[in-house]
């Protein structure tokens, strides 16, 4: 099951909001695969699910605010993403 959708390339120096828009889906996307792991685990840590919907939220809360952000805003939120993936993906 893939994990997120492939944003490697971002660097957060673009701008764009397609950059931003990929890069929060793909940290959602993170946080969805986390929260059916650790639901289907044998025994459920429900603390841990807790944590990963509240990062889940805040992405998506991110993603929302992307519709009225000014290009500044949307470069921020592409790096914090990008970088975010990365960390994510790491641990």
């Amino acid at each position: 099951m893939s994990d997120a959708a492939d944003v490697s390339g971002l660097d957060g120096h673009g701008g764009e909001e397609a950059q931003a828009v990929d890069a929060v889906r793909a940290v959602v996307a993170w946080y969805n695969a986390r929260i059916l792991d650790a639901r289907r685990a044998s025994v459920p840590d429900e603390e841990r699910v807790e944590a990963l919907k509240a990062g889940r939220q805040a992405a998506l809360e991110d993603h929302q605010r992307l519709d009225t952000a000014d290009p500044q805003e949307t470069e921020r939120i592409a790096a914090l993403y990008a970088a975010r993936l990365k960390e994510l993906k790491e641990s």
